[in-house]
């Protein structure tokens, strides 16, 4: 099993599809990285040589930003929209969808489980 950025990629898996194991590779980033790296398509990752991986590690520590470091600037664009008080920042802070969707119905992702209402009954039809 290849450690590529800090993740185990499965082994039994051809190279393109491995890489996007990674948080921030996906699938036309991952066919970039093994063009650069001149991997054929359909090669496995338990077929490449240490010198391959190594290749493919050393391409996306220089080229790429991944994993930790991605993760941490998506956060901080994130806290800045907030501290900034800007509606992006808003709807952020309060767990609601922050590009455009509705929210009177749906939404469930962000909102969370549906809360009952004290006081409101069904109306029923006779």
């Amino acid at each position: 099993m290849a450690r590529i950025a800090g993740v185990n990629i499965p082994s039994n898996k051809r190279v393109v599809i491995a890489l996007q194991y990674i948080h921030g590779i996906g699938p036309a980033k991952a066919q970039e990285i093994c063009d650069k790296v001149s991997i054929a398509a359909e090669r496995r990752v338990n077929q490449l040589t240490d010198a391959e991986v190594l290749q493919i590690r050393e391409t996306i520590d220089k080229d790429y930003l991944v994993e930790g470091d991605l993760r941490r600037e998506v956060a901080m664009n994130i806290k800045r929209l907030m501290d900034l008080g800007c509606y992006r920042g808003l709807r952020h802070r309060r767990g609601l969808p922050v590009r455009g969707q509705r929210t009177h119905t749906n939404a469930r992702t962000r909102k969370g489980p549906a809360k009952p209402i004290a006081g409101k009954k069904k109306a029923t039809r006779k």
